[in-house]
């Protein structure tokens, strides 16, 4: 990973510039994201050790829709190494949901009838501080070649798969090259009918949805859909907007899925505006977790009680195809479980 060098990429140019470009070139220290964003090191609540734990990534795409200027920017808050992440709360946990138990093979999680998890890749674009596998075995299950024919071969032998979801990290950090024949070869199971990729890219780095990519996307006979995760309406921005038409002309569904945050989007006008951003943006508002109760994120969570409320009075204020579901995932449910509002 290589610290990036603003000076090298002007506002112009950066729509132009590769998402292998941009995504090996992030801010990975507090004093060049400072600077970025007119800001001295010691205003940002900057915490080295948890940094070293997991580490500060910013690309500059994202960081350009970063509020100049603001120490609280909500965007600058979901990325940046908080001192909070090193206290220890009672419930949360590396694994907060025990996807362990569900890792049958290397690569791949089943813990849902009639679809299978693969990690595609351990990296991500954004080191986002809420992630709930922030401290996941990634070394332990990447899927190589010989990896990646005992998936298939998992997948042919069991006839009630229906959906293959590709995760991560970010599966979107996969080559175009890469995705095209896993897609290829997952097509030729007949068993299979849709096909399920959860990517924070389109977000971040908007420019990783190539046309290679949406050709892929396209051709296969498999229903497409990808689901992004945006969490506030200013992640929403030109470049996104023509990253989701150009996904939805190879026919995809796009839908949106945020986590509930303390401080960050957790009052009625900020859920307002994420959703309404989202939709116009061209991605259906999907779900809303509450947080899951992952080590080193406690300082983001608030109460079921609370988001129940939050979403009541959401409910007035939106038409109902503009709500998302409000859920939480429980270890060991055999679904994600709502929340009644």
């Amino acid at each position: 990973m290589k610290a990036i060098n603003t000076a090298n990429i002007s506002a112009a140019q950066q729509p132009q510039t590769s998402w292998q470009y941009l995504l090996s070139h992030c801010f990975t220290d507090p004093v060049s994201l400072a600077k970025f964003l007119q800001l001295e090191p010691e205003q940002l609540n900057f915490s080295a050790q948890a940094s070293g734990e997991f580490s500060l990534k910013v690309p500059l795409p994202y960081a350009m829709r970063m509020q100049k200027g603001d120490s609280r920017d909500p965007l600058l808050l979901q990325v940046l190494p908080d001192p909070r992440e090193l206290e220890h709360f009672p419930g949360f946990v590396t694994d907060p949901l025990a996807e362990a138990d569900a890792n049958h093979l290397s690569g791949l999680i089943h813990k849902y009838k009639n679809r299978v998890l693969l990690m595609l890749s351990g990296a991500c674009a954004i080191n986002c501080r809420y992630c709930f596998r922030r401290h996941f075995p990634y070394d332990d299950n990447k899927i190589g070649s010989q990896q990646w024919q005992k998936i298939l071969r998992y997948i042919e032998n069991d006839s009630s798969i229906e959906e293959v979801i590709f995760s991560g990290g970010d599966p979107l950090a996969t080559s175009d090259q890469r995705l095209d024949k896993l897609i290829t070869q997952l097509g030729q199971i007949k068993h299979l009918q849709r096909l399920r990729i959860h990517s924070r890219l389109p977000v971040v780095i908007p420019q990783r949805i190539t046309d290679q990519l949406c050709q892929t996307l396209q051709k296969t006979h498999l229903q497409t859909l990808l689901v992004i995760h945006a969490n506030h309406a200013n992640e929403f921005d030109l470049q996104v907007t023509e990253a989701l038409d150009k996904l939805k002309a190879a026919n995809v569904t796009v839908l949106n899925q945020a986590v509930l945050l303390k401080g960050i989007n957790d009052t009625v006008a900020s859920q307002k505006k994420l959703h309404t951003a989202s939709f116009a943006a061209g991605a259906l508002p999907y779900y809303l977790f509450v947080l899951d109760p992952v080590q080193g994120a406690a300082h983001f969570d608030i109460s079921d009680s609370q988001a129940q409320q939050l979403v009541a009075e959401l409910q007035r204020e939106l038409p109902g195809y503009l709500l998302p579901r409000l859920a939480r995932e429980i270890p060991g449910k055999p679904h994600k479980t709502l929340l009644a509002i």
